[in-house]
Parts: structure tokens; C-alpha cells; sequence
């Protein structure tokens, strides 16, 4: 039959925690905000400390001339985001109380001024362990433990800070419904709770991670344990020298690398009689607007960093690839749903295109809004047109007069911490049913449906207020692989109107290989003025056969980091001599950009994941066989290792070395469906089908959502003679994933190699409707018509 065994998958899907960690690894460095985090360390001899580092003053500096900042800085969450384990510093109650939560135990004490926790430890071995630092301060704060080696780790525990009115002045476990044992790497000794690499670099200044590879150990300094002024305006060694040489007021950045004051002359200002009651912006261009957002952006987004320890001042997406809009972080219509901070909701905001910074709302130095409850939206919303009950159409009073009710839906996080979207939308309850999506009409009216809430907006503001496609609708689609999802994402991703994230997101999830729409909108998106946009579009070239991604060889020299390191990544397979002549330098610049970019997350075995694959797809078999054992030297049963390792043992003929690979993982990981999946295949491989059913099935049951391992599981039922069960479980895999295109065309093959041509002809007919330019379908489906004549 023309069905076969499929290539493995290189990257596992995990589930629950499990798989936010294994994401969390595989972008490299996920940097957690100011706030809180969920990571801690333990010790005795505590490595991270203070240091000296090129051009770092410190705030005491600062403070000496601008007194006033100053003053408002030491009132925010920015000055005691980090802090020592001191009597001032620590909220906790560690006055001997034990507390149990049914799963986990901890006692908490203090002998003189020191701050003691007894719980569970390396090796499940209950202890005592002296937190150092205190981490992060409202609504919770967490602490610090230090090892040895340098790590510092976050303990599970944390004190809910809010006022015992509100339920806090407790404690309280982070991840309360999963035992976590000792070795789990969210155990917080694992690594996915240590500070060095999670979050470090957002809750101190001047930080330096100092990981070495070699011994795996951290030497991590930083020049300001909090986050203080040179966190944000950069180092200030210049600017104090041009204060003291006389303050040049020639000089237009006065010695710093990010300047954020703006001297345009021009404000946010109502226009007289525009009956929108909106301001915009009346002036000069205003200054610094990037500047602005990109140096909260590193710290305020889910993201990755392309370099180790960047400085301020420099360009986001030449330090960072944030997190797209993807699924199981944010809804289809972009609300925030994990914990992804807050840039990424307001890159999808108006106000964000229409130049509008963090600073419009937000005082600078104390972090605090600049007026309360609805006057920060009036300043450049007319209260006249919007707080009134013709525009929010509630009671006076009541909660929701307030614009933060309807247009920042808040998500809480870490037990206690609510967060507000920042993307400033209009509720659309109509587009929320359509995809499954909260809305923030029955979020509050849970005695009403969406049905509900779409007609009152209908009622109040007619039946045409919206009536332009939503780009929900395409994320959606392209999320469930709809047929005509192709066309939907395609018009989404080249329309400039939107913004870049959103249109970065309809590029990924572009189908492949390519329809005509797709192809079309890949080559006008490589085009894309931004950078964010071109580089989603570049790593959709990672679909196509070496030689259709010539093409990338332009963004080699791309003037943004994340663009060429991107262009690199897609021509990693296509040899140097196939080149254009002039693009061959420039390749290995970007090239060493890309591999640097890996390396700075040297501590996670993904990252040597990652680079294997890369050196594999160069041809250096040796580089890759390396970076593997180095990978596993970090965590020898890491998933992804051991599974992308037994794919590279195949493929270079070893397949007794891919199955014990895969059993390594299938004994570590007896949960996960992919590492019995990658297992089958492997069997299977080697001509062992019906040894190969076992971990199929296991597969299937594991993760019944995933449509290929029961289409797989059928295949090889079907190669075993089973044909009628094979035809069964495809039936039964078609009607939970009704567009699963291998299965209708498996069952397809089936019924016509069965007689039932009939049947087969409806399925191939299916197949074509899913996919017009599916030339396989089409292919079955003239055979079958010819075959009834």
C-alpha cells in the first residue's frame, strides 16, 4: 500500500509541567520578570556575588545628582526585586512553624539572622538549608538557596505577602498538585528552578552568569544584587565623567548607551471637535519610542537570549527571540494565557503601533501607574466619549466602569500574582466562541453564555461595529490545520496593518509543504520592513528541500541579529560551494552568530541538542556525535537528547545504537508517548514489525490527542495482515481527528485495495477537499473514478 512508516520527530511533545520545562529548554533561556519567579539554590559557601564590571557605577552614584529618581526608585518592585536574607529584607514568618499541604512538608526558623528551611533536598534527602536571598516582594516573595557550585536555586515555598484580609500572610506551595521528587527537573534542586540561568539576569544589574562548561559549576557576579539604574539606562561611568568634564549639552546621549529622554517637543493632545476623543501624538517624531519598550522588553516577554549577558542599549531582537503568539500561551485572538509577561500582549496593541510607551502609563523609576483606576486611560481617552454609560454600559460604580475590566483581562499567576494583558483589545465575545477563547464579558457574568454576551454588544453598538475577518479566526485555523487555512494565515501575515507579532505567528503556522497561497506569502514576507516578521519567515524554509532556500542567502547581512541568524539556520543543509560567491563570508559570520546563540544556554542539555543538529545538517558527524555526549553529560535521560541521538544513530546506520538510545529513554521516561513512539520506529525499522506494536499502543494511549500515533499503530497492523483492525483504528482515528490527512488516505488506500472503491473514493475526495493542490489525493482520487467507470 502506498502508506509507510513515518521519519521520527525530533522534538518530543511533554505534558503538564513537563512540557512548559521542556519548551522552557529548547528556546534556550526563559527570562522570568521582576516580580517573582518559580526557581531557588542552596549552600554553604555561596559563589554569586558582587563585582566590579567595565563601566558599572552603581546607583549610590547616581543617586548623588538625581536625588529625586532616587527617592522614587527605592519604593519599587525594580530596588527589591533581589535582596539579602536579612531581618529588613525578609517577610516570611520563620518563627518554627511546620506546614504540610497534603503532598509536601517544611518547616521554617531563624536562629539569629540567619533563615532556615528543613524540607526535602538533593537525593530526596530531608535537610537544612539556609536560604540567602530573598526574591521578589508583592503580591508573593520567594527565596534563594545557594550551592557550592554556584547555583542558587528556588525554593517551592513561597509567602504570600498580600494582607491576611485578601488570604495572604501565608505559606504556600508553588506547584502544590505535583509531588515533584527529588531528580524531577522541577524539583527545586532540578534545573529548571535554578536561578543562575531562569532568571538571574532580570533581578540584578550588571549580571554575569559565568557558567563554565568544562565543570559545570557557575561563577555568576553582578554589580547591583537588585535591578537599579544602570539596569535600564546602561552603564554610567560615562555619563558621570561627562557630568564631571562640565555636562556638554552637546553631547546628545550625555555617556549613556540608552537614552530615553524625549526633546521633540511634542505631546499626546486632543484634536479640537474630533469626535473620537482619542489623542494622538501632535509634534515632531517622538524620540526614543523604541528605545523605550525595547529595554523593558527583555525582562517583560517570554524569550530567549541570542547573546550571554547583553548590555542596555541594544536592540531587542539583537539580543533576544521572543516567544510568538503559540498555542497553550496565548489564546488564538492573542490574550494572554501562560505566563508570558507582558510584551508580548502589547506588540499586538494599537496603542503600541501608534508609539505609545511603558512610561505613558507607568512613572519610570517608582513602577507605579501614574493615576489611579480610570484617569491613566484619560489621558489620551476623552472621558467625556468613554467613561460615561454610553460606552461601558454598566452601573456607576461597579467594576465594570472600569476600562481595565473590559479591555486588560486579567490571568493569575503562581497562586496569587494577576496579571493584565496589555494588548488593549475589544472584547469580542463573538470571535471568543468561535475558538474556544475566554471573554471578558462572561468571565464576569459566569451565569451567562457568549451567545449572551455577543447579542447585548450587537443590541448596543449594532450589528456592524465589527464586521472586518478576525485574525482569530485564522490563528485558529491554522492552529487545527483547517482546510483553507493556508489562504486565512496568507492574508493575516502580508497585511501590514496588523502587527508584527501577529503576523510573525500567521507565518509559522503556514502549512507544509507550501500551497500557492503559502509560497506566496513566505516570498512577500521575507520582504517585510520587520525584522520579526522576516525571520518567522525564514525559519519556514527549514520545510523545503535544500536547494528552494537559496534564497535566504540575502539575509545573511541582514542588519538584526535574530534575521541573519535565522537566515543561517535555513541554509545549515546547503553546502558553502552552492553559495552565491558573495554570500559565503557572510555566512560564516552568521553562522558562528547562530551556533554563539546556542551555546549561551550551554548549561541546558537542549542547547547541545540543538547544535548537534545543526552540525549534523553541515555534515560534521564528529561535532555532532560531541555536542550529543555533551548534552548528555548535562542530564543523561533527557528526552530530547536521547530521542534526536537515536535519529542520528539511524540515519548513519547504526540502528542497534538507536534502539538502545530509545529504550534508555522509554525507562526514563515511561510517560511520555513520543519516546514509545520514536521506539516503534525504530523497531519497525529494522523489520520487526509486531515487536514494534507493543510501544505503539502504549503511544496511542499515552496521548490519544496525537492522531499520528494511531495512524502509525494501523500502518503496521495493516503490514502484519491485520487489515480489519487496521481499518478500524483508522475509522475510530478519523473520527476523533475528522482532518487527519495520512489517516483518510491510509484508509482510503485500504478500501480500494479492500474493493470498496466506492468508499474509497468518498475518502480520497475528503483528502482533496482538505487540500486542493494535494497531488497524491488527486492522484487516488482520478485513479478510483477511472477505476468505476
Amino acid at each position: 500500500m502506498a502508506a509507510s512508516l513515518p521519519d521520527p520527530v525530533s522534538a518530543p511533545a511533554l505534558k503538564g509541567a513537563r512540557r512548559l520545562a521542556g519548551w522552557v529548554a529548547l528556546l534556550a533561556a526563559i527570562l522570568l520578570p521582576l516580580g517573582i519567579v518559580v526557581l531557588l539554590t542552596l549552600s554553604a559557601e555561596p559563589r554569586a556575588r558582587e563585582a566590579a564590571r567595565a563601566g558599572f557605577v552603581g546607583s549610590a552614584t547616581c543617586a548623588t545628582c538625581h536625588t529625586a529618581e532616587a527617592a522614587a526608585w527605592r519604593q519599587s518592585d525594580h530596588a527589591r526585586a533581589m535582596a539579602a536574607a536579612t531581618p529588613a529584607n525578609v517577610l516570611g514568618d520563620f518563627s518554627g512553624v511546620t506546614v504540610h499541604d497534603g503532598r509536601h512538608n517544611a518547616s521554617f526558623r531563624r536562629e539569629g539572622d540567619r533563615y532556615i528551611i528543613r524540607s526535602d533536598g538533593p537525593g530526596g534527602t530531608v535537610a537544612d538549608f539556609t536560604i540567602t536571598e530573598t526574591f521578589g516582594l508583592d503580591p508573593l516573595q520567594q527565596y534563594l538557596v545557594s550551592f557550592p557550585d554556584g547555583r542558587r536555586q528556588a525554593l517551592p515555598w513561597a509567602w504570600d505577602s498580600r494582607p491576611r484580609e485578601q488570604g495572604g500572610q501565608r505559606w504556600y506551595h508553588l506547584m502544590a498538585d505535583d509531588p515533584l521528587p527529588a531528580g524531577d527537573p522541577l524539583h527545586w534542586t532540578g534545573r529548571e528552578q535554578t536561578w543562575n540561568f531562569m532568571c538571574a539576569s532580570c533581578h540584578s544589574t550588571g549580571l554575569v552568569r559565568g557558567y563554565d562548561q568544562a565543570t559545570d559549576r557557575y561563577n555568576t557576579t553582578w554589580t547591583e544584587i537588585s535591578v537599579g539604574c544602570e539596569s535600564c539606562h546602561g552603564p554610567g561611568a560615562a555619563h558621570v565623567a561627562w557630568a564631571q568634564a562640565g555636562a556638554d549639552k552637546g553631547n546628545p546621549h550625555r555617556g549613556l548607551s540608552t537614552w530615553f529622554r524625549d526633546a521633540s517637543g511634542g505631546a499626546w493632545r486632543f484634536a479640537k471637535d474630533d469626535p473620537r476623543g482619542i489623542a494622538r501624538w501632535d509634534g515632531p517624531p517622538r524620540q526614543a519610542t523604541a528605545a523605550q519598550v525595547e529595554s523593558c522588553a527583555p525582562c517583560h516577554s517570554r524569550s530567549r537570549p541570542l547573546v550571554a549577558d547583553p548590555l542596555p542599549g541594544q536592540r531587542f531582537l539583537d539580543t533576544h527571540a521572543p516567544m510568538l503568539l503559540q498555542q497553550g500561551e496565548y489564546h488564538a485572538d492573542g490574550q494572554i494565557q501562560g505566563e508570558v509577561f507582558e510584551w508580548g500582549s502589547f506588540a499586538q496593541s494599537r496603542m503600541q503601533r501608534a508609539g505609545v510607551v511603558c512610561a505613558d502609563c507607568h512613572e519610570p523609576h517608582r513602577g507605579t501607574l501614574r493615576a489611579e483606576g480610570n484617569a491613566v486611560c484619560a489621558q489620551c481617552h476623552l472621558p467625556a466619549r468613554f467613561d460615561v454609560a454610553e460606552h461601558h454600559r454598566h452601573p456607576p460604580g461597579s467594576a465594570g466602569t472600569q476600562c481595565v475590566s473590559c479591555h486588560m483581562p486579567a490571568v493569575t499567576y503562581m497562586g496569587v500574582d494577576r496579571r493584565r494583558d496589555h494588548a488593549f483589545s475589544i472584547p469580542r465575545p463573538d470571535v471568543a466562541s468561535q475558538i474556544s477563547a475566554p471573554d471578558v464579558c462572561t468571565s464576569c457574568h459566569t451565569d451567562r453564555l457568549q451567545s449572551w454576551a455577543a447579542s447585548q454588544i450587537v443590541e448596543w453598538f449594532g450589528p456592524n461595529r465589527r464586521d472586518d475577518p478576525h485574525p482569530a479566526l485564522a490563528i485558529a485555523a491554522g492552529r487545527r490545520g483547517d482546510t483553507g487555512a493556508d489562504r486565512l494565515l496568507a492574508a493575516v501575515a502580508t497585511n501590514r496593518a496588523h502587527a508584527p507579532i501577529l503576523r510573525a505567528t500567521a507565518v509559522s503556522l503556514l502549512p507544509m509543504p507550501p500551497s500557492q497561497a503559502s509560497a506566496q506569502a513566505i516570498g512577500a514576507t521575507l520582504l517585510d520592513p520587520e525584522p520579526l516578521v522576516r525571520a518567522a519567515a525564514l525559519r519556514t524554509l527549514d520545510g523545503l528541500h535544500p536547494r528552494n532556500r537559496l534564497h535566504a542567502a540575502r539575509f545573511l547581512a541582514d542588519e538584526t541579529r535574530l534575521v541573519r541568524i535565522e537566515a543561517a539556520r535555513a541554509l545549515a543543509p546547503v553546502p558553502v560551494e552552492a553559495l552565491p560567491e558573495a554570500a559565503r563570508a557572510a555566512f560564516t559570520q552568521a553562522w558562528a552568530e547562530l551556533l554563539a546563540s546556542e551555546r549561551v544556554s550551554a548549561e541546558r542539555p537542549e542547547a547541545h541538542v540543538n547544535i548537534a543538529a545543526l552540525l549534523t545538517a553541515r555534515g560534521d558527524i564528529a561535532g555532532a556525535e560531541a555536542a550529543y555526549r555533551d548534552a548528555l553529560a548535562r542530564e543523561a535521560t533527557n528526552l530530547h537528547a536521547l530521542v534526536n541521538l537515536a535519529d542520528f544513530e539511524a540515519r548513519r546506520g547504526r540502528p542497534h545504537e538507536a534502539e538502545a538510545a530509545l529504550r534508555r529513554a522509554v525507562a526514563a521516561h515511561p510517560e511520555e508517548a513520543e519516546a514509545h513512539y520514536a521506539l516503534a520506529l525504530a523497531i519497525a525499522r529494522q523489520g520487526r514489525p509486531a515487536e514494534a506494536l507493543g510501544p505503539l499502543t502504549d503511544a496511542s494511549r499515552l496521548r490519544p490527542e496525537e492522531p499520528r500515533y494511531a495512524y502509525t499503530q494501523a500502518i503496521a497492523l495493516n503490514q502484519l495482515r491485520r487489515g480489519d483492525e487496521a481499518a478500524a483504528l483508522l475509522r475510530l482515528n478519523i473520527a476523533r481527528h475528522p482532518r487527519h490527512r495520512d489517516s483518510l488516505m491510509a484508509l482510503a488506500t485500504m478500501e480500494r485495495d479492500r474493493g470498496d472503491l466506492a468508499e474509497a473514493e468518498r475518502l480520497a475526495a475528503e483528502v482533496a477537499a482538505l487540500q486542493p493542490s494535494d497531488r497524491e489525493a488527486a492522484a487516488l482520487l482520478m485513479q478510483l473514478r477511472g477505476l468505476r467507470q
